[in-house]
């Protein structure tokens, strides 16, 4: 299977990682891809790190927003440039293994689904690894889902034949939550690639390192995405509180 993917990454003030992500796109065993890069008007030399890896290899395109707008809008830009037959998502700070395209392609073919995902490793910010591999149930439902992120954003893969190209939200966090909640309302079942593919980069300055942090973000989902009233927003922000605290660390397997 050698169709081509477009990957999808927002860029802002990621001088400090963006080459490592860059190079584990560069030593991905699937070669058909193109690496959509959007600085998100960064202060720092980000643009000019990602500007040098698009003049060496064509499958890198580097772009510059205008003035700073958020990931969900340089996300929505790039996927506007893409020309792949699947669009898949890395964040600057983040890590993928060499065989993860690969081995979802594979996966997708040999499963007859147009959209999948995969566990996870959690590494610090220096890179080390924190002994530790996020799972997920062998299927998630749309209710599954409803209740908590189960996707990580790093390892989504979906056909745009399938799907066409699916529009970013532009609110601040949960962009991802709701494009994959609108995939598996499609589908009904989204199935992992059950094995770690990817390196998810645990940051203390960022807003996701803290789940408390993220509450406002999922009332705001609830109320404004799923257009539910106060209270029953409420209600949907406690059980995900629930699933969060209770259910998912289940699914966090420490070796």
């Amino acid at each position: 299977m050698n169709s081509l993917v477009s990957i999808i990454t927002p860029c802002f003030n990621s001088e400090k990682y963006i080459s490592q992500a860059v190079q584990s796109v560069i030593s991905q065993t699937h070669e058909n891809w193109e690496l959509l890069l959007v600085d998100d008007c960064s202060s720092d030399e980000t643009f000019s790190i990602i500007s040098n890896y698009a003049s060496h290899d064509k499958r890198v395109k580097a772009f510059k927003l205008d003035k700073n707008a958020g990931a969900g809008v340089a996300r929505n830009y790039a996927i506007q440039q893409a020309q792949g037959n699947y669009i898949a998502f890395l964040d600057a700070d983040d890590l993928w293994k060499p065989e993860k395209l690969e081995k979802q392609l594979r996966f997708m073919q040999k499963q007859n689904i147009p959209f999948t995902f995969s566990f996870y490793e959690t590494i610090d910010e220096s890179g080390n690894l924190r002994n530790e591999t996020i799972t997920t149930p062998s299927k998630i439902t749309y209710q599954q889902l409803y209740f908590c992120n189960w996707i990580g954003n790093l390892t989504g893969i979906y056909s745009v034949d399938f799907f066409d190209k699916i529009p970013i939200s532009s609110i601040k966090k949960r962009q991802d939550w709701m494009m994959w909640l609108q995939i598996v309302k499609q589908i009904q079942t989204a199935i992992p690639v059950p094995e770690s593919l990817a390196y998810y980069r645990v940051r203390e300055d960022s807003i996701s390192a803290s789940k408390w942090k993220l509450i406002a973000f999922n009332f705001k989902v609830y109320r404004d995405f799923h257009k539910r009233n106060f209270f029953t927003a409420c209600l949907d922000t406690m059980q995900f509180l629930y699933v969060q605290l209770v259910i998912k660390p289940k699914y966090k397997l420490r070796f």
